[in-house]
């Protein structure tokens, strides 16, 4: 059973949590541990500028050797955001993630950001599946549902 992104996205909603690039990295912190997420889409007019995650405040705090609060998003952001359109699979998710080695897809349909899909939702929906398919050809073999 194929499940398309945006069947995954009616299933999870599609709230996206966005900051500017001029928001300070404390604020974007507070948004961060408020939603209970680990990354937030840089917006800039309309269109994506970024994605700042946990693991992008990690990297910089590494190199750097510090942490500023009161510096800016655009600081510590990843540009270049790769992205999914809603009518390719929760498997295109995983190749991609996998491959690019990141956690997070914005959704995009006709260049509007339409939701969000973590590692974790995919996890989550690929799981569901494959419980779905062991279920059904546990029923075949069974015998269930026919008169025997």
């Amino acid at each position: 059973m194929l499940i398309s992104v945006r069947d995954l996205l009616r299933l999870k909603g599609d709230a996206v949590w966005c900051v500017a690039p001029g928001t300070s990295m404390i604020d974007a912190l507070h948004e961060l541990a408020d939603k209970d997420i680990g990354a937030l889409l840089v917006m800039e007019g309309g269109s994506i500028a970024g994605i700042i995650s946990e693991r992008d405040v990690v990297r910089k705090i590494v190199e750097t050797g510090m942490f500023e609060p009161g510096g800016t998003v655009s600081e510590y952001m990843t540009p270049g955001v790769f992205t999914i359109g809603p009518t390719q699979t929760i498997e295109d998710c995983m190749n991609l993630m996998t491959e690019k080695r990141i956690r997070h897809l914005p959704v995009v349909e006709a260049d509007k950001l339409v939701g969000m899909i973590s590692i974790g939702d995919v996890v989550k929906a690929i799981i569901t599946s494959q419980e779905f398919t062991i279920d059904q050809l546990t029923k075949f073999i069974d015998g269930g549902g026919y008169n025997q």
